[in-house]
C-alpha cells in the first residue's frame, strides 16, 4: 500500500508506448469494478496502478 493506496501493476515509463499498456491495464480493471487509475512514481520512473485504499478486496 503507499499512501493510502493500493498498487496493482507496474509499468516502466521509458516503454515504447509510454503509459498506454498502464492505461490499457486500468481501464481492464475499471470495467472489473476497481477504481483503478494510472499514477507517475517520479522516484522509480514507473506508472503504477492504483486503487485507493479498502477498494480490493480478495
Amino acid at each position: 500500500m503507499v499512501n493510502g493506496r493500493t498498487v496493482l501493476e507496474r509499468f516502466p515509463a521509458g516503454g515504447p508506448r509510454g503509459s498506454w499498456p498502464a492505461e490499457e491495464f486500468a481501464q481492464a480493471r475499471r470495467m472489473e469494478g476497481l477504481a483503478a487509475e494510472v499514477v507517475m512514481d517520479l522516484a522509480t520512473d514507473t506508472f503504477l496502478v492504483v486503487v485507493r485504499g479498502g477498494e480490493v478486496t480478495g
